[in-house]
Parts: C-alpha cells; sequence; structure tokens
C-alpha cells in the first residue's frame, strides 16, 4: 500500500508510525514530530506521525479527550507542513470523514469501530489510505470482511493494525499466529502501544505494562510484520491518556535500532 510517499508491505522496510497517543499542545506535538522525523532519518526508515484530536471512548465522562476536529485539524495541519511527516488520525463517526481526510494522509478506524459499515465506507470515499485497526474482540482472519468492505468501496490502499485481544477482565494477549493470517489480504501493522495496554484496569482509565512494548514489538517484527505502531510522550508517566503503555523519543531511538537489526537479519537469511 501507498501512503503519500511512503510505501508498505512485503517488499518494503518497515515503516514507523509514532506520535501521541491524543494531542495536547502545539508546541508540544511539533516536539515530538520533529523528534520523531530525527530517527526516522537516523534509522532510515519511513515515519508517519500519528496522534488523535478526540479520544471518543473514554471510560469516564471525565476522561481528556484532546482538542477536538477543529484545534487538532490546525495542529496536524502544521505538524505536516513544517516537518514534511505524512499524518494518520483517527476518525469516530462517518461525517467527520471527509474534513479529515482534508489534512490526514491516512485515516484511522478505532479498533472498537473495525466493522462499522458506515465509517468503513465514508473513509474510503475519502480516497485516503486507511488504518484498520483489529478489534479486540475479532478473530484475526475475520478481519478479511472489513478489509474486503473498504476496498469494494473503492479504498485501494488498506493497512491492518493488531492491538491484542481482550483475555478475560483488564487484560489483552497477542496472539502472532494472527499477524501471518492477516498478512495473508492485506499489509499488518503492530500496535506495540495498545497490545501493553490493561484497559479499564485503573478505576476508569486503562493501565499498562511499558515494560513489555519492546519485546512484544521485536516478537512481531521477527514475525514479519511491515510496519510498527508504537507511541511516545516527553513526559509519559504525565501522558493524559495511556500514559502506562507509552515510552519516551530516547526509548523508542533505543528500540528502532533493535527491531532494524531483527529486519536485517531477517533479509540476509532470506537471500539465496
Amino acid at each position: 500500500m501507498k501512503l503519500r510517499d511512503v510505501a508498505i508491505g512485503e517488499r518494503h522496510d518497515l515503516a514507523i508510525v509514532s506520535g501521541l497517543n491524543v494531542l495536547e499542545r502545539l508546541d508540544g506535538a511539533l516536539e515530538v514530530a520533529r523528534a520523531l522525523a530525527g530517527l526516522g532519518a537516523k534509522h532510515a526508515r519511513s515515519v508517519v506521525f500519528k496522534a488523535s484530536f478526540d479520544k471518543a471512548n473514554r471510560t469516564r465522562v471525565d476522561g481528556f479527550r484532546g482538542p477536538g476536529l477543529d484545534a487538532g485539524l490546525e495542529i496536524l495541519a502544521t505538524i505536516k507542513t513544517e516537518t514534511g511527516l505524512p499524518v494518520l488520525t483517527d476518525v469516530h463517526e462517518p461525517a467527520q470523514a471527509a474534513s479529515v481526510a482534508e489534512v490526514a494522509d491516512c485515516l484511522q478506524v478505532p479498533a472498537f469501530l473495525c466493522r462499522q459499515t458506515d465509517l468503513l465506507r465514508a473513509c474510503a470515499e475519502t480516497g485516503r489510505a486507511v488504518n484498520l485497526k483489529k478489534g479486540q474482540f475479532v478473530a484475526p482472519e475475520d478481519m478479511r470482511h472489513a478489509v474486503d468492505k473498504l476496498q469494494r468501496f473503492g479504498c485501494e490502499d488498506v493497512l491492518v493494525t493488531e492491538r491484542g485481544t481482550s483475555f478475560g477482565h483488564h487484560d489483552l494477549v497477542v496472539d502472532y499466529r494472527g499477524l501471518a493470517a492477516m498478512r495473508a489480504f492485506a499489509p499488518v501493522c503492530f500496535d506495540a502501544t495498545h497490545a501493553a495496554q490493561r484497559p479499564g484496569a485503573r478505576d476508569g482509565a486503562s493501565g499498562g505494562a511499558r515494560e513489555v512494548v519492546a519485546p512484544l514489538a521485536r516478537a512481531a517484527v521477527a514475525a514479519g510484520v511491515d510496519a510498527l505502531f508504537v507511541e511516545v510522550h516527553p513526559d509519559p508517566d504525565r501522558a493524559p491518556v495511556d500514559g502506562p503503555c507509552q515510552i519516551t523519543p530516547a526509548a523508542l531511538d533505543a528500540l528502532l535500532a533493535e527491531v532494524v537489526a531483527i529486519e536485517t537479519a531477517l533479509k540476509a537469511a532470506e537471500r539465496p
């Protein structure tokens, strides 16, 4: 698939999708985006900047949601202009798709909404690439049907992202066999941040295990994914959303060195 000038798929190098879980302020978002652009250059990998303008699925009514559609798109447009990075952000309602597509290079369908036909149609009709997050309740092979919806509605560039499967209460588990199953019908991204999440485990907010982000990511790259999704924050312990499973840009730098080495070793082993 193509996401502006970023090619994602079997014959291409691992792509990196990274940024803030949710937008806070322009200056902070620009700082992170510039750091990510530098890491992409350092590790010779394409980077797509990700941040949400609204977290519509908060557990608590007073949970932080972000700056909203209009202010959020202004921030994302500035980041795109200042850094040159492609931009990815979520849409939660069909009515948001057209205006978001004026700024974003890729529309992300949240995991809880991955089977919502009207939302998928609205995203596809923008002509933008779509990152379809696998629902925590969906079997990997069943994501074929959501991909088929997007393709029937005219979307040619579809990325499927694994973010873990519900495992009892307040926990997720990753079945790495699912990565291979989904790669049979679409390029696959692995979300190491939300796979480390513990949904709703902090009295109305999600917890997480930041220490497993790196091992989960390394295993996914070894399994052959096409892209890696990792959220960062300059001070994760103060992040308003999903802080327990976000890492710092410095930690991402170290992780990228590891996953690029894994990818390089795999490609060397594949050569005749």
